[in-house]
């Protein structure tokens, strides 16, 4: 179930429910094409960006999905935690990695590391082939205390840029 899921996940700090299809819009889809369209469906008029996010999308994502969103009209992110490789296609890739995994996925538009996690050595991830390097800090009971700390770290350390969940800050659901 949803709690055994939860307890087996690499991120235990993570804070999306990302267990189930039964959420907002949620559902099985009968094909790629079917699943395009309800994100169509849902969408403001305008430039369309979906952000694939998970758990870990890239167990779902395939060419099928991604091709069926770009003849939607999609630029398609993708949030990973990095442990598999992604596939051609993406617009924008965002690795979050997570102490303890094998990232494989070492290249992208933008690594995020959320900061407060033990044994991710920061200077060692600057190697890595991103565009752009954000730390964000570990969302929980020491919010204040690493928000200080990331931002004093952002500070001594320019290749990182702070990475803020505004929406929690201003308390939007």
């Amino acid at each position: 179930g949803r709690e055994e899921d939860r307890a087996k996940a690499v991120c235990q700090f993570c804070d999306t429910d990302f267990v189930g299809t039964d959420g907002v819009n949620g559902g099985r889809f009968g094909s790629a094409d079917e699943l395009a369209a309800a994100a169509l469906a849902v969408t403001d008029a305008g430039g369309l960006m979906i952000v694939l996010t998970g758990g870990e999308p890239l167990l779902q994502v395939d060419a099928a999905l991604i091709k069926s969103l770009k003849r939607a009209g999609f630029f398609i992110a993708v949030e990973t935690n990095g442990t598999i490789a992604a596939p051609e296609g993406l617009d924008w890739i965002c690795v979050s990695p997570k102490a303890g995994s094998d990232v494989i996925q070492r290249r992208g538009d933008e690594l995020k590391v959320v900061y407060g996690q033990e044994g991710l050595a920061l200077d060692a991830l600057l190697t890595w082939d991103f565009s752009h390097f954000y730390l964000q800090p570990m969302d929980g009971n020491d919010i204040d205390r690493l928000t200080r700390e990331t931002i004093g770290y952002c500070k001594a350390h320019p290749a990182w840029k702070l990475s803020l969940q505004t929406h929690k800050i201003l308390q939007i659901p």
